[in-house]
């Protein structure tokens, strides 16, 4: 079998006449999130319509869109696949990304992940291979796994390697989330400096100052180097958002709104990522008693179209936000109702997480946008464990855990409260942010108002 190497030295079966710098740009550019990558995908594919690794990625991409309409496209792409096989001969590396993408395509993305895993640890140093583990557990919330698995990889993945920069980049993001914000931001910053590029690296730095409350050296970080994200596809509104996030705890609310205007919603996209993205920061500003105008109205018409998805818990729970922000009732209902439908279906990993949490967090949520705390608070409250299993960062489901002590503070559990907070706190490396300070001043008023009224005048 005739093969050649491509920039992470890894074997390949593209033909001689086919395009392999287009090849290596598009492996590259999935490391950096540039929005150039589909554009050398296309490039790779035409060159060499027998190249079958090019058209398993395709399908993979699409999967970890999280659109019900690119299922079709995963499905085609993956027997365009098997026909190029059948012409071609491949390396065993590509035969296992095709059993990956057939996992996923199966309903079974941590199948997907744990094949490409156990192909890290024959081929360590397979950069395509380690970022697609990193996204596919991203999105499973499998903090854990997203660390042993780099963790594996990186060693081989050296000083001299290529993609030695975007590899320290995921191992910050992982460490963060597990925790170890220390080294997080050392490993993050070292990888910045390998490859200034990698806006993976750059943002798992601005969640450690999100985590340990250093707005400063966050909005610093970040002013300082947006050159590191310019090149990149909608990721660089998640950016702009973690930014929004610093701008929020100090109070800036007119840097908040700019950014917003100006960065977040600059291009009204229907991309899951950039709803929660919005969707979470306008939550956040009318949990912090501002007034967010209409900018509800664009997002709940958006996602009053992506009703019947249902590809992620994390997504569905978005869109809900938007609806109750602006107020369609209908389209939350029919979207609780596909919930429910979808919840049934036993062998599917997806189905799973929307049974549970997802269905709980989503009744809470409609709870809440009644204005029915008690039951909002019971329905989110039950979730709240298993809430890491919908995906995302600590940072983007802290909008959850931020409704969840608010609910319980309008339904009058103080004392739950009060013990969410503490483990919020104690998660977010000890550091009061102004989230927290807020509750725990209203609830020191609350108390002092419930012992008041308890107190009997003497006759």
């Amino acid at each position: 079998m005739a093969t050649r190497d491509d920039v992470f030295g890894c074997p390949v079966s593209i033909a001689a006449s086919g395009d392999l710098n287009s090849w290596n740009e598009t492996q590259l550019g999935f490391l950096s999130h540039s929005a150039a990558t589909p554009d050398h995908l296309a490039k790779t594919v035409s060159s060499d319509i027998d190249f079958a690794l090019p058209l398993i990625c395709k399908g993979l991409f699409s999967l970890l869109l999280g659109r019900r309409e690119l299922y079709r496209v995963a499905l085609d792409a993956e027997q365009d696949a098997r026909k190029a096989i059948a012409r071609r001969p491949v390396t065993a590396r590509e035969e296992i990304f095709l059993q990956a993408l057939a996992d996923w395509n199966g309903g079974a993305p941590k199948s997907a992940a744990d094949r490409l895993d156990g192909h890290l640890r024959m081929m360590p140093d397979d950069a395509l291979a380690m970022k697609l583990v990193q996204a596919i557990r991203f999105v499973m919330g499998d903090a854990n796994g997203m660390r042993s698995s780099i963790e594996f990889a990186l060693p081989h993945i050296g000083p001299n390697h290529v993609a030695h920069g975007y590899a320290l980049g995921c191992h910050a993001f992982t460490l963060e989330e597990t925790g170890e914000y220390d080294q997080a931001e050392r490993v993050g910053r070292d990888g910045v400096s390998h490859s200034s590029d990698d806006a993976w690296g750059l943002h798992a730095v601005a969640h450690v100052y999100d985590m340990t409350n250093d707005t400063a050296k966050g909005v610093d970080w970040l002013r300082e180097r947006t050159s590191a994200w310019s090149h990149c596809n909608n990721f660089r509104f998640h950016v702009w958002w973690h930014l929004a996030l610093m701008h929020l705890d100090r109070g800036e609310i007119d840097a908040v709104f700019d950014l917003y205007d100006g960065h977040i919603r600059s291009e009204k996209t229907d991309d899951y990522r950039d709803i929660s993205n919005a969707a979470s920061l306008l939550s956040r500003l009318e949990l912090n008693g501002i007034a967010i105008g209409d900018r509800w109205d664009e997002l709940a018409s958006i996602s009053e179209n992506r009703v019947g998805d249902g590809c992620l818990a994390f997504a569905d729970l978005h869109y809900i936000l938007a609806l109750i922000g602006g107020e369609r009732k209908d389209a939350v209902s029919s979207l609780l109702a596909r919930m429910r439908k979808d919840a049934k279906v036993e062998a599917n990993d997806m189905n799973a997480i929307m049974k549970h949490p997802g269905l709980s967090a989503a009744e809470g949520l409609e709870a809440f946008g009644e204005g029915n705390y008690v039951g909002a608070f019971r329905h989110l409250a039950g979730a709240r464990d298993a809430m890491q299993t919908i995906g995302g960062s600590h940072a983007q489901r802290d909008v959850f855990e931020q409704l969840t002590i608010e609910a319980a503070m309008r339904g009058g559990y103080f004392d739950a409260a009060e013990r969410f907070l503490g483990s919020r706190t104690k998660r977010r490396a000890g550091k009061v942010d102004r989230f927290a300070t807020m509750r725990l001043q209203e609830l020191a008023r609350q108390r002092k108002i419930a012992s008041t009224m308890q107190v009997v005048p003497a006759e």
